[in-house]
Order: C-alpha cells, then sequence, then structure tokens
C-alpha cells in the first residue's frame, strides 16, 4: 500500500478532530461562562519505531517520511471573559480564573457529586433551594450543603459570595478550585466533573460581583477562523489522498501492463 496514502489519512482524520472542537467553539459563542477547547496535534513515530521492528525490515527512507500525526491532549481555556452587567440580583460572575461555583448532580442510581461550573446564573427553585437555572441544580455552599431561601424575600449577594436576607447572612456561596483544571472534563450545559486524581479545596478569599454574568470565552472572529483554517487543512489532506489514488491508478494499469 501506499505509505503517503496512510499519513494523508492521518491528516483528514486529525484535522477533522479539530474541525469538530473549533466549531463547537463557535456554536458556544453566546453561551456564558463557556470556555473553549483547545485541540493539540501530535507527531506520529514511523511504523518501525511504533511496532519495534528489527533493523533488518526498517526502511530509513520510509523513517525519515514519518509517522503523519495524531491528535494530542485536548486542554481547556480557563482565561478570564468579559463581564456583563444584567441587574439581576442572582446573577454572579467569578472574577479570579481557573475557579468554580459548585453545584450537586445526582445520576440515575441516585447517587450524589460534586459538579463545578463557572455560569453564574442562578435562581430559586420550587423548593426554596437555589440552583443553577441551566440545568435546575442545587447549588452548594462551602459546607457543600444546598442553599435554602426564603421565598419573597429580598435576595443580595456580595462580591464574597455571602447570601443576604432581611439584613442577616444565610448562606455562602462555595467557589472552588483544583490543582489542574486541565483535567477537568466537560460534562455539558457548563458543567465539569473533578476526575479521580485530582481534588477540590475550597477557596478562603473568593471574588465575584453579583448582578453580573461571565461571557463566553469564545472570540466569534477566532473561532470562525479556526474553523476554516482546520476545514482547509481536510480538503488539502483530501486531494493528496485523491493525488496518491491517481498514483497508483497509473502504476497498475498504465506502468504494470503488459503488451504482447
Amino acid at each position: 500500500m501506499n505509505y503517503g496514502l496512510y499519513l494523508s489519512a492521518s491528516g483528514v482524520l486529525t484535522n477533522m478532530y479539530r474541525q469538530d472542537v473549533f466549531a463547537n467553539n463557535l456554536a458556544n459563542v453566546k453561551t456564558d461562562g463557556f470556555k473553549p477547547d483547545v485541540p493539540t496535534i501530535r507527531q506520529r513515530n514511523p511504523e518501525s519505531v511504533e511496532d519495534h521492528f528489527g533493523f533488518d525490515v526498517q526502511q530509513a527512507l520510509l523513517d525519515r517520511l514519518g509517522g503523519g500525526v495524531l491528535a494530542g491532549r485536548q486542554r481547556i481555556n480557563h482565561a478570564q471573559a468579559e463581564l456583563t452587567q444584567t441587574g439581576n440580583a442572582l446573577d454572579v460572575a467569578l472574577t479570579q480564573p481557573k475557579t468554580f461555583f459548585a453545584i450537586a448532580q445526582t445520576d440515575a442510581a441516585g447517587q450524589t457529586a460534586v459538579r463545578l461550573t463557572r455560569d453564574g446564573r442562578f435562581s430559586l427553585g420550587p423548593n426554596g433551594q437555589l440552583v443553577q437555572t441551566a440545568t435546575g441544580r442545587p447549588v452548594l455552599d462551602t459546607g457543600d450543603q444546598p442553599i435554602t431561601l426564603r421565598p419573597g424575600v429580598p435576595v443580595s449577594i456580595d462580591d464574597t459570595g455571602r447570601i443576604v436576607q432581611n439584613g442577616t447572612v444565610v448562606g455562602r456561596l462555595q467557589v472552588a478550585a483544583v490543582n489542574d483544571p486541565d483535567h477537568l472534563i466537560k460534562h455539558g450545559d457548563g458543567v465539569l466533573r473533578i476526575p479521580e486524581s485530582d481534588t477540590r479545596r475550597v477557596v478562603e478569599s473568593p471574588q465575584m460581583r453579583s448582578g453580573h454574568l461571565e461571557a463566553s470565552g469564545a472570540d466569534p472572529i477566532r473561532a470562525l477562523m479556526q474553523v476554516v483554517e482546520a476545514t482547509k487543512a481536510v480538503t488539502a489532506n483530501g486531494n493528496l489522498i485523491r493525488y496518491h489514488d491517481l498514483i497508483m491508478d497509473r502504476a497498475v494499469n498504465t506502468l504494470g501492463r503488459v503488451t504482447a
């Protein structure tokens, strides 16, 4: 089989992956608290190196061509985004990068786990609990307990996360951090799962701004240009596959033809 065909195919697959990631970023340019994904590409070793072939079957020329490319580790860009004023007392925006609100998520088996989010759109649930508007999941205090408010009583949240009703502090938003935010796993709806290899800790002096929301971290122009660039890379590698196919066709049906 043509070695260049495999190299071109790896370029198509890897850049289609990049295209999907950038398209998802572009689709979320208006999603509050969204953090864009950053795909990476790594070089693949030649087949002889990857499969530990002996010197008797190695080909120096092919080894110099390399083994194509593979999708590398995907990470999240946690840079602070712009804040938008909403005037809603239950909208809160974090002003420290790599810190998160803590919410509770219950799975189908009834097990509850702590999840993280940058989406500070909160509202009052039917049972008086403070919940995340997008998912309806309870917002947790610094003791990992749901926050319950008195319906019909004005609410204010200060810049340290303290929740006040009638001049009395009734709770405090938990702001958490992890050792390596790049290992957080997205679960949709702006929710992040903490891997077992990492631990969560409560931030002692959080910084936030009530009546504001953090905008999406995806820049629309940059995201669009990245989609276009990845699409061009897919097309270029696809053209190389067609060229290799044409060369093989000529080699078999023209150069390899035996005439009487």
